[in-house]
Protein backbone atom coordinates (compact mmCIF):
# COMPACT_ATOMS: atom_id res chain seq x y z
CA UNK A 1 0.00 0.00 0.00
CA UNK A 2 2.73 2.39 0.88
CA UNK A 3 4.65 1.51 -2.28
CA UNK A 4 1.62 2.24 -4.62
CA UNK A 5 0.93 5.59 -2.96
CA UNK A 6 4.57 6.61 -3.40
CA UNK A 7 4.43 5.59 -7.03
CA UNK A 8 1.33 7.72 -7.82
CA UNK A 9 2.73 10.71 -5.95
CA UNK A 10 5.87 10.51 -8.00
CA UNK A 11 3.85 10.42 -11.31
CA UNK A 12 1.71 13.38 -10.19
CA UNK A 13 4.76 15.43 -9.35
CA UNK A 14 6.34 14.81 -12.72
CA UNK A 15 3.10 15.72 -14.60
CA UNK A 16 2.80 19.01 -12.78
CA UNK A 17 6.42 19.78 -13.52
CA UNK A 18 5.88 19.11 -17.25
CA UNK A 19 2.85 21.38 -17.39
CA UNK A 20 4.65 24.23 -15.65
CA UNK A 21 7.62 24.03 -18.05
CA UNK A 22 6.41 23.23 -21.56
CA UNK A 23 9.49 24.64 -23.29
CA UNK A 24 11.57 21.93 -21.71
CA UNK A 25 9.29 19.03 -22.43
CA UNK A 26 11.83 17.30 -24.64
CA UNK A 27 14.43 17.52 -21.96
CA UNK A 28 12.15 16.27 -19.27
CA UNK A 29 10.79 13.24 -21.01
CA UNK A 30 13.81 11.13 -20.40
CA UNK A 31 14.15 12.14 -16.82
CA UNK A 32 10.46 11.44 -16.32
CA UNK A 33 10.84 8.00 -17.80
CA UNK A 34 14.02 7.49 -15.93
CA UNK A 35 12.59 8.77 -12.73
CA UNK A 36 9.54 6.62 -13.21
CA UNK A 37 11.68 3.60 -13.67
CA UNK A 38 13.85 4.56 -10.77
CA UNK A 39 10.87 5.14 -8.52
CA UNK A 40 9.26 1.95 -9.70
CA UNK A 41 12.38 -0.03 -9.04
CA UNK A 42 12.85 1.64 -5.72
CA UNK A 43 9.29 0.90 -4.69
CA UNK A 44 9.64 -2.75 -5.67
CA UNK A 45 12.96 -3.06 -3.84
CA UNK A 46 11.47 -1.44 -0.76
CA UNK A 47 8.61 -3.88 -0.81
CA UNK A 48 11.00 -6.80 -1.32
CA UNK A 49 13.34 -5.52 1.36
CA UNK A 50 10.48 -5.14 3.78
CA UNK A 51 9.38 -8.72 3.17
CA UNK A 52 12.96 -9.96 3.48
CA UNK A 53 13.55 -8.03 6.70
CA UNK A 54 10.29 -9.31 8.11
CA UNK A 55 11.17 -12.88 7.20
CA UNK A 56 14.63 -12.55 8.69
CA UNK A 57 13.26 -11.02 11.87
CA UNK A 58 10.70 -13.79 12.18
CA UNK A 59 13.34 -16.43 11.59
CA UNK A 60 15.64 -14.86 14.16
CA UNK A 61 12.90 -14.63 16.74
CA UNK A 62 11.90 -18.21 16.12
CA UNK A 63 15.50 -19.34 16.41
CA UNK A 64 15.94 -17.50 19.68
CA UNK A 65 12.66 -18.81 21.05
CA UNK A 66 13.39 -22.34 19.93
CA UNK A 67 16.91 -22.27 21.39
CA UNK A 68 15.87 -20.72 24.67
CA UNK A 69 14.73 -24.05 26.04
CA UNK A 70 17.80 -25.77 24.67
CA UNK A 71 20.09 -23.20 26.26
CA UNK A 72 18.40 -23.53 29.62
CA UNK A 73 18.55 -27.30 29.39
CA UNK A 74 22.22 -27.20 28.46
CA UNK A 75 23.02 -24.81 31.31
CA UNK A 76 21.14 -26.99 33.75
CA UNK A 77 22.93 -30.07 32.49
CA UNK A 78 26.31 -28.35 32.78
CA UNK A 79 25.49 -27.20 36.30
CA UNK A 80 24.41 -30.70 37.26
CA UNK A 81 27.66 -32.21 36.00
CA UNK A 82 29.86 -29.74 37.90
CA UNK A 83 31.36 -31.20 41.07
CA UNK A 84 30.57 -29.59 44.41
CA UNK A 85 32.88 -26.75 45.20
CA UNK A 86 33.61 -25.60 41.64
CA UNK A 87 30.56 -23.43 40.91
CA UNK A 88 31.38 -19.88 39.86
CA UNK A 89 34.86 -20.75 38.80
CA UNK A 90 35.44 -23.26 41.58
CA UNK A 91 34.76 -20.93 44.44
CA UNK A 92 31.21 -21.06 45.68
CA UNK A 93 30.25 -23.96 47.89
CA UNK A 94 31.65 -27.09 49.38
CA UNK A 95 34.90 -25.64 50.61
CA UNK A 96 35.95 -23.90 47.40
CA UNK A 97 34.72 -20.40 48.21
CA UNK A 98 37.30 -17.61 48.32
CA UNK A 99 40.18 -19.78 47.30
CA UNK A 100 38.85 -22.84 49.12
CA UNK A 101 38.95 -21.41 52.58
CA UNK A 102 35.63 -19.84 53.43
CA UNK A 103 32.74 -22.24 53.37
CA UNK A 104 34.94 -25.29 53.76
CA UNK A 105 35.33 -24.85 57.49
CA UNK A 106 31.95 -23.21 57.96
CA UNK A 107 30.08 -25.94 56.12
CA UNK A 108 32.10 -28.54 58.00
CA UNK A 109 31.10 -27.03 61.32
CA UNK A 110 27.51 -26.53 60.21
CA UNK A 111 27.16 -30.03 58.85
CA UNK A 112 29.03 -31.54 61.79
CA UNK A 113 27.48 -29.56 64.59
CA UNK A 114 29.52 -31.53 67.12
CA UNK A 115 32.87 -29.70 67.28
CA UNK A 116 34.48 -32.86 68.61
CA UNK A 117 34.14 -34.43 65.16
CA UNK A 118 35.17 -31.34 63.21
CA UNK A 119 38.60 -31.23 61.59
CA UNK A 120 38.85 -27.45 61.88
CA UNK A 121 40.07 -25.38 64.81
CA UNK A 122 37.24 -23.47 66.45
CA UNK A 123 38.37 -19.87 67.13
CA UNK A 124 36.70 -20.05 70.54
CA UNK A 125 39.38 -22.40 71.88
CA UNK A 126 42.44 -20.54 70.61
CA UNK A 127 44.68 -19.59 73.53
CA UNK A 128 45.97 -16.14 72.62
CA UNK A 129 48.56 -16.33 75.39
CA UNK A 130 50.38 -19.05 73.48
CA UNK A 131 51.63 -16.38 71.09
CA UNK A 132 53.63 -14.73 73.89
CA UNK A 133 57.09 -16.15 74.58
CA UNK A 134 57.00 -14.91 78.18
CA UNK A 135 59.95 -12.59 77.85
CA UNK A 136 57.98 -9.37 78.39
CA UNK A 137 59.62 -9.30 81.81
CA UNK A 138 62.89 -11.21 81.45
CA UNK A 139 64.29 -13.02 84.45
CA UNK A 140 67.71 -14.46 85.05
CA UNK A 141 67.92 -17.95 83.57
CA UNK A 142 64.44 -17.75 82.07
CA UNK A 143 64.19 -19.03 78.52
CA UNK A 144 61.59 -17.98 75.95
CA UNK A 145 58.66 -20.28 75.42
CA UNK A 146 57.72 -21.76 72.11
CA UNK A 147 54.84 -19.80 70.62
CA UNK A 148 51.84 -20.63 68.51
CA UNK A 149 48.76 -18.90 67.11
CA UNK A 150 46.89 -22.14 66.43
CA UNK A 151 47.26 -24.01 69.74
CA UNK A 152 50.24 -26.01 68.44
CA UNK A 153 47.86 -28.22 66.48
CA UNK A 154 50.62 -29.13 64.03
CA UNK A 155 53.48 -29.20 66.53
CA UNK A 156 54.39 -32.81 65.80
CA UNK A 157 55.30 -31.78 62.25
CA UNK A 158 58.35 -30.08 63.78
CA UNK A 159 59.75 -33.50 64.68
CA UNK A 160 59.13 -35.52 61.51
CA UNK A 161 61.66 -38.11 62.60
CA UNK A 162 59.32 -39.23 65.40
CA UNK A 163 56.10 -41.22 65.04
CA UNK A 164 52.80 -40.03 66.47
CA UNK A 165 52.23 -41.67 69.86
CA UNK A 166 48.81 -42.81 68.67
CA UNK A 167 47.89 -44.48 71.96
CA UNK A 168 50.97 -46.71 71.97
CA UNK A 169 53.86 -47.08 74.41
CA UNK A 170 56.69 -46.38 72.00
CA UNK A 171 59.95 -46.99 73.83
CA UNK A 172 62.08 -45.19 71.24
CA UNK A 173 60.22 -41.89 71.59
CA UNK A 174 57.22 -40.29 69.89
CA UNK A 175 55.19 -37.09 69.62
CA UNK A 176 51.76 -36.92 71.23
CA UNK A 177 49.20 -34.48 69.76
CA UNK A 178 46.56 -34.88 72.50
CA UNK A 179 45.98 -31.73 74.60
CA UNK A 180 46.56 -31.71 78.36
CA UNK A 181 42.87 -31.38 79.04
CA UNK A 182 40.92 -30.24 82.09
CA UNK A 183 42.90 -28.98 85.09
CA UNK A 184 41.47 -29.07 88.61
CA UNK A 185 41.38 -26.23 91.11
CA UNK A 186 44.00 -25.93 93.82
CA UNK A 187 41.49 -27.45 96.21
CA UNK A 188 41.36 -30.64 94.16
CA UNK A 189 45.03 -31.47 93.76
CA UNK A 190 45.61 -35.15 94.62
CA UNK A 191 48.10 -36.47 97.12
CA UNK A 192 49.00 -39.84 98.62
CA UNK A 193 50.81 -41.28 101.65
CA UNK A 194 52.00 -44.81 102.32
CA UNK A 195 50.55 -46.48 105.37
CA UNK A 196 52.58 -49.67 105.01
CA UNK A 197 55.46 -50.02 104.78
CA UNK A 198 56.27 -46.86 106.70
CA UNK A 199 59.39 -44.89 106.04
CA UNK A 200 62.46 -46.79 107.28
CA UNK A 201 60.43 -49.86 108.21
CA UNK A 202 62.04 -53.30 108.15
CA UNK A 203 60.14 -56.31 106.83
CA UNK A 204 60.97 -59.98 106.52
CA UNK A 205 62.29 -61.33 103.23
CA UNK A 206 60.49 -63.95 101.18
CA UNK A 207 57.18 -63.17 102.79
CA UNK A 208 54.12 -61.76 101.06
CA UNK A 209 53.15 -58.32 102.26
CA UNK A 210 50.53 -55.80 101.27
CA UNK A 211 51.33 -52.23 100.32
CA UNK A 212 48.75 -49.83 101.70
CA UNK A 213 48.45 -46.24 100.53
CA UNK A 214 46.05 -43.49 101.52
CA UNK A 215 44.94 -41.18 98.74
CA UNK A 216 42.82 -38.06 98.52
CA UNK A 217 41.66 -35.49 95.99
CA UNK A 218 41.11 -37.76 92.97
CA UNK A 219 38.67 -40.35 91.66
CA UNK A 220 40.54 -43.65 91.51
CA UNK A 221 39.77 -46.88 89.68
CA UNK A 222 39.56 -45.42 86.17
CA UNK A 223 42.07 -46.73 83.66
CA UNK A 224 42.04 -47.26 79.89
CA UNK A 225 43.73 -49.87 77.72
CA UNK A 226 47.42 -49.08 78.13
CA UNK A 227 48.25 -50.88 74.90
CA UNK A 228 45.84 -48.89 72.70
CA UNK A 229 45.00 -45.62 74.48
CA UNK A 230 48.21 -44.63 76.26
CA UNK A 231 48.22 -40.81 76.53
CA UNK A 232 45.37 -41.02 74.02
CA UNK A 233 42.92 -38.52 75.56
CA UNK A 234 42.98 -35.31 77.63
CA UNK A 235 42.77 -35.29 81.42
CA UNK A 236 39.19 -35.25 82.69
CA UNK A 237 37.49 -34.28 85.95
CA UNK A 238 34.46 -35.73 87.70
CA UNK A 239 31.47 -33.77 88.96
CA UNK A 240 33.41 -32.86 92.10
CA UNK A 241 36.19 -31.31 90.03
CA UNK A 242 38.63 -34.11 90.83
CA UNK A 243 40.95 -35.83 88.38
CA UNK A 244 39.57 -39.10 87.07
CA UNK A 245 42.34 -41.67 87.08
CA UNK A 246 44.21 -44.31 89.00
CA UNK A 247 47.48 -44.89 90.79
CA UNK A 248 50.51 -47.18 90.67
CA UNK A 249 53.21 -48.32 93.05
CA UNK A 250 56.78 -49.17 92.11
CA UNK A 251 59.66 -50.60 94.16
CA UNK A 252 63.27 -49.98 93.18
CA UNK A 253 66.34 -51.64 94.65
CA UNK A 254 69.01 -49.43 96.25
CA UNK A 255 72.60 -50.01 97.21
CA UNK A 256 71.88 -48.51 100.61
CA UNK A 257 69.37 -46.29 102.34
CA UNK A 258 71.74 -43.34 101.98
CA UNK A 259 72.34 -43.88 98.25
CA UNK A 260 72.78 -40.53 96.52
CA UNK A 261 73.14 -41.60 92.89
CA UNK A 262 69.93 -41.37 90.86
CA UNK A 263 68.28 -44.68 90.12
CA UNK A 264 67.60 -45.99 86.63
CA UNK A 265 63.86 -45.70 85.82
CA UNK A 266 64.15 -48.71 83.51
CA UNK A 267 65.02 -50.93 86.44
CA UNK A 268 62.58 -51.90 89.16
CA UNK A 269 61.78 -55.02 91.16
CA UNK A 270 58.04 -54.55 91.50
CA UNK A 271 55.39 -52.53 89.65
CA UNK A 272 51.66 -52.63 90.05
CA UNK A 273 48.80 -50.60 88.68
CA UNK A 274 46.20 -49.95 91.36
CA UNK A 275 43.22 -50.30 89.10
CA UNK A 276 40.54 -50.76 91.73
CA UNK A 277 38.81 -47.80 93.32
CA UNK A 278 40.06 -46.82 96.76
CA UNK A 279 38.19 -48.33 99.67
CA UNK A 280 37.91 -46.09 102.67
CA UNK A 281 40.43 -43.77 101.04
CA UNK A 282 43.00 -46.58 100.74
CA UNK A 283 44.59 -48.43 97.83
CA UNK A 284 46.38 -51.75 98.23
CA UNK A 285 48.75 -54.03 96.31
CA UNK A 286 50.02 -57.46 97.31
CA UNK A 287 53.70 -58.20 96.83
CA UNK A 288 53.54 -61.96 96.38
CA UNK A 289 56.45 -63.91 97.88
CA UNK A 290 57.92 -60.68 99.23
CA UNK A 291 61.38 -59.35 98.42
CA UNK A 292 64.94 -60.49 98.88
CA UNK A 293 67.03 -58.90 101.64
CA UNK A 294 68.14 -55.44 100.62
CA UNK A 295 67.29 -51.76 100.60
CA UNK A 296 64.37 -50.39 98.67
CA UNK A 297 62.52 -47.30 97.61
CA UNK A 298 58.72 -47.42 97.30
CA UNK A 299 57.01 -44.72 95.23
CA UNK A 300 53.52 -43.88 94.07
CA UNK A 301 52.60 -42.68 90.58
CA UNK A 302 49.22 -40.96 90.47
CA UNK A 303 47.88 -40.53 86.94
CA UNK A 304 44.83 -39.65 84.87
CA UNK A 305 42.81 -42.43 83.28
CA UNK A 306 44.96 -42.41 80.12
CA UNK A 307 48.06 -42.95 82.26
CA UNK A 308 49.50 -39.44 81.95
CA UNK A 309 50.89 -37.89 85.15
CA UNK A 310 48.32 -35.82 87.03
CA UNK A 311 48.29 -32.16 85.94
CA UNK A 312 47.48 -29.45 88.50
CA UNK A 313 46.84 -25.68 88.14
CA UNK A 314 49.88 -24.12 89.82
CA UNK A 315 53.64 -24.59 89.70
CA UNK A 316 54.17 -24.27 93.44
CA UNK A 317 52.51 -27.19 95.16
CA UNK A 318 53.33 -30.10 97.40
CA UNK A 319 54.22 -33.47 95.94
CA UNK A 320 51.30 -35.29 94.40
CA UNK A 321 53.01 -38.63 95.17
CA UNK A 322 54.76 -40.28 98.07
CA UNK A 323 58.07 -42.09 98.39
CA UNK A 324 59.47 -44.04 101.31
CA UNK A 325 62.55 -46.14 101.99
CA UNK A 326 62.58 -49.50 103.76
CA UNK A 327 64.79 -52.45 104.46
CA UNK A 328 64.21 -56.17 103.99
CA UNK A 329 66.10 -58.61 106.21
CA UNK A 330 66.10 -62.37 106.63
CA UNK A 331 64.45 -62.22 110.01
CA UNK A 332 62.51 -59.02 109.63
CA UNK A 333 64.56 -57.24 112.24
CA UNK A 334 66.38 -53.96 111.63
CA UNK A 335 70.00 -54.38 110.61
CA UNK A 336 72.60 -53.20 113.06
CA UNK A 337 74.22 -50.84 110.63
CA UNK A 338 70.97 -49.43 109.32
CA UNK A 339 71.45 -47.32 106.24
CA UNK A 340 74.50 -45.33 107.27
CA UNK A 341 78.09 -45.88 108.11
CA UNK A 342 79.21 -48.93 106.22
CA UNK A 343 76.65 -48.43 103.49
CA UNK A 344 73.92 -50.42 105.23
CA UNK A 345 74.88 -53.62 103.48
CA UNK A 346 75.63 -55.90 106.43
CA UNK A 347 73.52 -58.13 108.64
CA UNK A 348 70.66 -58.38 106.14
CA UNK A 349 70.95 -62.10 105.49
CA UNK A 350 73.77 -63.12 107.80
CA UNK A 351 76.43 -62.24 105.24
CA UNK A 352 77.44 -59.17 103.35
CA UNK A 353 74.94 -58.20 100.68
CA UNK A 354 76.52 -56.81 97.50
CA UNK A 355 75.93 -53.18 96.69
CA UNK A 356 73.97 -54.27 93.64
CA UNK A 357 71.01 -56.60 93.92
CA UNK A 358 72.20 -60.04 95.00
CA UNK A 359 71.35 -63.21 93.15
CA UNK A 360 68.88 -64.01 95.89
CA UNK A 361 67.28 -60.60 95.63
CA UNK A 362 67.07 -60.92 91.89
CA UNK A 363 65.36 -64.29 92.14
CA UNK A 364 62.89 -63.08 94.72
CA UNK A 365 62.27 -59.86 92.82
CA UNK A 366 61.69 -61.84 89.65
CA UNK A 367 58.98 -63.89 91.29
CA UNK A 368 57.39 -60.84 92.83
CA UNK A 369 57.48 -58.82 89.67
CA UNK A 370 56.12 -61.67 87.57
CA UNK A 371 53.14 -61.81 89.87
CA UNK A 372 52.44 -58.10 90.02
CA UNK A 373 53.93 -55.93 87.28
CA UNK A 374 51.55 -53.78 85.25
CA UNK A 375 51.15 -53.49 81.51
CA UNK A 376 51.44 -49.73 81.77
CA UNK A 377 55.23 -50.00 81.98
CA UNK A 378 56.79 -50.37 78.53
CA UNK A 379 60.33 -50.43 79.91
CA UNK A 380 59.92 -53.22 82.39
CA UNK A 381 62.66 -55.78 82.67
CA UNK A 382 62.00 -59.32 81.55
CA UNK A 383 60.33 -59.94 84.90
CA UNK A 384 58.00 -56.97 84.50
CA UNK A 385 57.20 -57.76 80.88
CA UNK A 386 56.21 -61.32 81.74
CA UNK A 387 53.87 -60.08 84.42
CA UNK A 388 52.53 -57.33 82.17
CA UNK A 389 50.74 -59.95 80.14
CA UNK A 390 48.76 -61.03 83.18
CA UNK A 391 48.17 -57.68 84.86
CA UNK A 392 46.89 -54.84 82.73
CA UNK A 393 46.10 -51.36 83.93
Amino acid sequence: MVSSRSFFLAILALTLSAQALPHREADCQAPTSTVTRIVTVTARQAEANTKTSSARSTATNNAVNNNAGKTSSSAAAAAATKPAGVNNGGGNNGGGNNGGGNNGGNNNNNNNKNPQTSLTLDPRVIASGFANNGQDVPAAGQVPSLTSKNNFIHFCLTVPQLPITNGKQITTGSCNPAPIGVIPSVDNMPSSKFIFPKNFDTIKSGQTFTIQMAIRGMQTGAFVNAQANYFGAPQQLNSKGQIIGHSHVVIESLSSLDQTTPSDPKKFVFFKGLNAAAQGGKLTADVAAGLAPGFYKLSSINTSSNHQPAIVPVAQHGSLDDAIYFTVTADGKPSKNGGGGGGGKKNLAGDDVPTSVSASASASSSASTSASASASSPTATKRGRNNARANRL
